[in-house]
């Protein structure tokens, strides 16, 4: 694993804080308790890992298993990011405001894979790995206080522009 790829995900849209993210995970989704379910039926998705909007994170694939949260991706030239890839569900929107507590814990899940997979070199969104078909996490996703908290280099993180990991390339040589 030398990715990690951020989403976001609510189900129903805008609902927090329930079951259907996880049983959507495990196929065990009730489709008719919600009209938007249908819309989503017959769709095989999961991730390695979701973090809840109270920061509470939840296994719902092991990492060295695939899981299927990507899609048809591709990162620095390489396609399949499900193949290599860790996916980190936050529960959310796009648009939305991610919560402290899903920083907080979102941090010290990167730490631990890091720690696990010494080739882990760079987090994405899916808006980065699938551009034009995915917007998630999302302009409410702050990059930047993500980078503060875990003190990597720029040219880790695919949010940050060009000119920044230029910059940083310059210093740390």
């Amino acid at each position: 694993m030398d990715l990690v790829v951020l989403h976001s995900i609510s189900l129903p849209p805008g609902t927090y804080g329930g079951p259907e993210v996880e049983a959507f995970f495990q196929n065990q989704l009730d489709w008719t308790a919600h009209p938007f379910f249908e819309q989503i039926r017959g769709l095989e998705v999961s991730a390695h890992f979701f973090v809840r909007r109270d920061g509470e994170v939840v296994q719902c694939v092991a990492t060295d298993r695939r899981a299927w949260h990507a899609g048809r991706s591709s990162w620095q030239g390489r396609d399949n990011c499900n193949d290599y890839a860790v996916g980190i569900e936050l529960e959310g929107l796009e648009g939305d405001v991610f919560e402290p507590a899903q920083y907080a814990s979102l941090v010290r899940l990167l730490l631990a894979l890091a720690r696990r997979y010494p080739s882990l070199r760079a987090v994405a969104g899916h808006e980065h790995v699938a551009p034009g078909r995915k917007a998630d996490p999302g302009p409410g996703f702050d990059w930047a206080q993500l980078r503060a908290h875990l003190d990597w280099p720029a040219a880790c993180f695919a949010s940050l522009s060009a000119a920044v990991v230029s910059e940083e390339a310059k210093r740390f040589g």
